[in-house]
């Protein structure tokens, strides 16, 4: 089956003072199938869910989420990072099909 791992959506700060809690938010479009409900014939929809997100932060693995059928629909991350340095967060979602989407976004600390 194929996968429907959808675009990424992503909220950075452009600019951040060194040492500050920036928030960061991330959105992937994904329909989350439980595989426990059932379409309009009466059969079961197939499971099919993202699984795994993970938040790189110059190389280094920043944030981690693992999801289980209960997420919703266009699964929503919010959490927090100290910004350190100048550089690049790199944004990685997996569903249980082999999708994976991966996003970018830069960040200049003063």
């Amino acid at each position: 089956m194929k996968s429907r791992l959808g675009k990424a959506r992503l909220r950075v700060p452009k600019t951040a003072e060194q040492g500050e809690l920036i928030e960061i938010r991330t959105m992937v479009e994904h329909p989350m199938e439980s595989g426990f409900r059932h379409n309009n014939m009466g059969k079961l929809v197939p499971r099919h869910i993202a699984t795994d997100f993970h938040c790189r932060y110059n190389g280094r693995e920043v944030f981690r989420a693992t999801l289980h059928p209960a997420v919703s629909t266009n699964p929503y991350i919010a959490f927090y990072v100290v910004a350190q340095q100048s550089g690049e967060f790199v944004f990685t979602w997996t569903d249980d099909r082999g999708g994976t989407v991966t996003e970018t976004a830069k960040i200049t600390v003063n």
